[in-house]
């Protein structure tokens, strides 16, 4: 062998040591770092932006390679028919021996809010009834535990309520159920329709129960108002949708909660919030504003549906959402947004950024969620600590901040995984990207698990407990009849 073929098979193991200690390198810092590539691409065309026109390309390039390795190509979907989110059956009317109140107009509404009084029932009969710039519907008569004020249509998708006002129902006054509705913001700027429902001070034990709310920067919004918070709510089995993107700089997140304890926000269907305007970063639920003891579980948040391959950053839940001024605080400072919150058994899809997010908030427990096709979980600041245990996530888990962090039998994708475009948690489902959740194989079960965990498809789970928020994603569907 001549001296110069030894030099070239010395420089060929030496190049190659030099790429495999890049590799390893590259790899240590993906892992160490564990940014989903979804959040590493926006960065890099900040970074690159305001440099000479190649600079800027490169940037716009290696986002586009990192969405792809991470999201992979959008599917075409069609409408689904859930059981979770407002149903065609109208859930039983609990009140027996109610003072029944018709009403087939818009200005008898008006009447018989204004003239309500525990125990009765304002049913709405089939119809339209429109709300045009005239004024939110201001709710001031209170109920009673024992006899609480009923808005309802008898039949679901009967009733129809335009609002073409900033917002629909303010509800200052306790123990008031609203059901079976179909409301819809009509107002030609977006930024004008606001809320479906302004729950303020007073308005403790509200109830929102099989509604379809469409087309609100905001369709629920809860906060305290001169020292009262309306307390121990219920928001359930609801559809809360978008039809296009909000163009507006507003807040936009379908369940926007502040500074009140106790509430319940379940089975509902929160679908296509889009912020096309401002910071461009919207939220499918969350709550803050210093509260404590609220539970986020069984709902399916689908960031986007039918409006996909929109700019801007979309989370799923959240527990501190983007943090509260302290004026409007339970406690006039926000030490934490929220103590003692839980995130549990929720499908969380198709987000553009985290698909859970903890802000400050203490005591957490996010157990057996299902996310695919998001960022993941983030445990923010230091003011945070969460329990994150028998979830599904095609992502990372991660603390920043010095968030504290405990997990415990998570079924995880990683970092490095992301980065070479690899999802074996995705790839547990049939066909994900058109929303169908069925099992490809077996269901991934848990051992030793003593405690009742919530399956968002049906009532109970079986002994052997399924990784996630369900065990059969096919009971959460309704089969459509020809």
């Amino acid at each position: 062998m001549t001296k110069a073929s030894k030099r070239f098979k010395i420089f060929i193991a030496l190049l190659f040591a030099a790429v495999l200690l890049l590799i390893g390198a590259a790899a240590y810092l993906i892992n160490y770092a564990n940014i989903p590539p979804r959040q590493l691409g926006p960065y890099l065309v900040r970074r690159s932006t305001g440099h000479n026109p190649a600079i800027e390309q490169v940037g716009q390039q290696l986002q586009r390679i990192l969405l792809q390795l991470d999201r992979g190509t959008p599917a075409q979907r069609s409408l689904q028919s859930w059981t979770i989110g407002a149903q065609n059956s109208a859930p039983p009317n609990p009140m027996t021996n109610a003072q029944v109140v018709l009403v087939s107009t818009a200005t008898e509404l008006r009447q018989a809010i204004a003239t309500a009084h525990a125990g009765q029932v304002i049913t709405l009969l089939p119809g339209h009834y429109a709300f045009n710039g005239d004024g939110s519907l201001y709710i001031a008569q209170p109920g009673t535990a024992e006899a609480p004020i009923v808005l309802r249509a008898e039949q679901p998708g009967s009733v129809f309520i335009d609002l073409n006002t900033s917002e629909g129902f303010q509800v200052n006054a306790p123990y008031w159920t609203f059901e079976n509705l179909v409301i819809h913001g009509t107002c030609k700027r977006q930024e004008f329709c606001e809320h479906a429902f302004h729950v303020v001070g007073k308005a403790a034990h509200f109830t929102a129960r099989n509604n379809m709310i469409v087309d609100f920067n905001a369709h629920f919004k809860i906060n305290g108002e001169d020292g009262f918070f309306p307390d121990s709510g219920l928001i359930t089995g609801n559809t809360l949708t978008n039809s296009t993107v909000r163009q507006t700089s507003n807040p936009v997140t379908p369940i926007d909660l502040v500074a009140a304890n106790h509430w319940r926000i379940s089975h509902n269907l929160i679908s296509d919030f889009i912020k096309g305007e401002g910071d461009t970063t919207s939220y499918g639920a969350f709550v803050k504003g210093g509260g404590s003891d609220n539970r986020i579980e069984q709902n399916i948040v689908l960031c986007e549906y039918l409006l996909q391959g929109n700019p801007g950053q979309q989370v799923g839940l959240s527990l501190g959402g983007g943090g509260t001024g302290p004026q409007y605080c339970r406690d006039q400072r926000c030490i934490t947004e929220q103590s003692g919150g839980v995130i549990a058994s929720n499908l969380i899809a198709s987000c553009s950024d985290d698909g859970i997010y903890i802000n400050r908030s203490a005591s957490s427990k996010i157990v057996h969620n299902t996310l695919v096709d998001t960022g993941g979980i983030t445990v923010r600041f230091a003011e945070s600590s969460a329990d994150v245990e028998g979830n599904l996530v095609d992502s990372v888990v991660r603390a920043r901040d010095d968030g504290l962090l405990r997990t415990a039998d998570n079924m995880i994708t990683g970092p490095i995984n992301l980065y070479l475009g690899r999802h074996p948690v995705r790839q547990l489902f049939t066909a994900p990207e058109v929303l169908d959740f069925t099992w490809r194989e077996k269901t991934p079960v848990r051992k030793n698990v003593e405690e009742a965990i919530p399956d968002l498809c049906q009532d109970k789970r079986t002994r052997q407990i399924s990784y996630g928020a369900f065990e059969d994603f096919s009971s959460c569907l309704q089969m459509r009849k020809n």
